[in-house]
């Protein structure tokens, strides 16, 4: 659906241009360069076209909330139709990259992913269960027993997952939000988060760019 979106958008933006185009009037300093003279026909078309594709839009955007992540301005928003309901800052991918031990050439990258993704769990108090690469990152020896990788307290009060071990959740370094911080997870704060969490439901679609 959100491919669909982005083409009728691409569509409409490239009808505007024309129609500006044909219906724009020039002042011409240099008699050899001649006058554009708008079609009427061609123009009444380019508008008919303009209002139909007005209307699709219109119906395929999602009538109920949808999450839109910003990874560039590091902002969360949540949007019903054309209404801004939460514009969060938060923290996205650093981009960094560690290295795997014991691997020559393998290696973590800590980006967000990009595309168009759904929630597909919500959590309340969630459990931080660390991956390989955070005890790498401290210097520290990978446990064998899971139960040394278990980490309460650091996610906030609520995370949503949208796949692979991605999360939208909380964070203790608030003073971080608005950078590009993060292993790959997006962080908001409390208040934020629990309006996400309150306004998102399983299989509500996220887009990230």
């Amino acid at each position: 659906m959100p491919r669909i979106v982005a083409s009728l958008c691409l569509g409409l933006i490239g009808l505007v241009l024309l129609t500006l185009a044909q219906s724009s009037s020039l002042t011409v300093t240099d008699a050899s360069i001649p006058a554009v003279i708008p079609d009427p026909a061609t123009l009444h078309a380019l508008q008919t076209r303009y209002r139909s594709l007005s209307k699709q839009l219109n119906h395929l955007m999602p009538s109920q909330p949808y999450i839109v992540v910003d990874t560039a301005r590091n902002h969360l928003y949540i949007k019903r139709r054309d209404h801004v309901m939460l514009d969060a800052l938060a923290s996205t991918g650093s981009g960094t990259i560690l290295d795997k031990p014991g691997e020559a050439k393998g290696q973590w990258v800590f980006d967000t992913p990009r595309g168009e993704f759904t929630v597909q769990s919500k959590l309340i108090n969630p459990v931080w269960v660390k991956p390989d690469w955070a005890f790498v990152e401290e210097g520290l020896a990978i446990p064998k027993s899971y139960t040394d990788r278990i980490e309460p307290g650091v996610l906030g009060e609520y995370a949503l997952g949208f796949g692979k071990g991605f999360f939208i959740h909380g964070t203790l370094y608030t003073r971080l939000l608005g950078k590009n911080v993060t292993h790959g997870c997006i962080r908001l704060n409390d208040d934020d988060l629990k309006s996400v969490y309150r306004l998102a439901k399983v299989g509500t679609p996220i887009m990230i760019f």
